[in-house]
């Protein structure tokens, strides 16, 4: 498989965030957009967010770490639970990026069924490298389409956050 040069990640963060903590690891964001860039030659990361004050921080630590935020207002339910629904907004982001031709292949990551109509077009059009999955319960939807899908969890060694124990640079095969 060939990797072209300018690709684009559209990145569910609640899904992400949501996924791995199911499985019980944390996600080391700055390795994750290396592994990106390097694995699929990811240009620009687009992970789209509710924008919640208290977090103002993990915002720009993704940022650092070379992610282009997308911010959705939120809105609170009965019980008072936040939610930011970013699904419509990063499909429309993808759409507009393809016909505006700003990359070569897409990379989606979420496991929610919701993104079956975005992959299937992508996909279609010649424009979808991968779906990664951060839930190892990845909706039937996307895994019915015979698509490229690599579940986050199997890089769970290179990507996992380690407070205090760093590995030695490249030990991960990250630079």
């Amino acid at each position: 498989m060939t990797i072209k040069e300018n690709n684009f990640v559209y990145i569910d963060g609640a899904n992400l965030y949501k996924g791995n903590q199911s499985l019980g690891w944390k996600l080391d964001y700055a390795r994750f957009r290396i592994w990106l860039s390097e694995k699929y030659n990811i240009k620009r990361a687009y992970i789209f967010l509710g924008m919640v004050a208290r977090y103002k921080d993990l915002y720009t630590k993704l940022q650092e770490a070379g992610f282009t935020l997308v911010f959705k207002e939120t809105v609170c339910d009965d019980t008072g639970k936040v939610k930011g629904n970013c699904d419509a907004a990063l499909v429309l982001k993808a759409v507009v990026d393809f016909y505006e031709k700003k990359f070569d292949e897409a990379v989606v990551v979420s496991s929610d069924g919701d993104y079956a109509e975005l992959v299937d077009f992508l996909k279609s059009k010649g424009a979808l490298m991968v779906v990664i999955s951060p839930s190892n319960k990845c909706s039937y939807l996307l895994r019915k389409q015979n698509i490229p899908l690599l579940y986050l969890d199997t890089q769970r060694e290179k990507m996992e956050f380690r407070s205090g124990k760093e590995k030695a640079p490249d030990a991960d095969e990250t630079a």
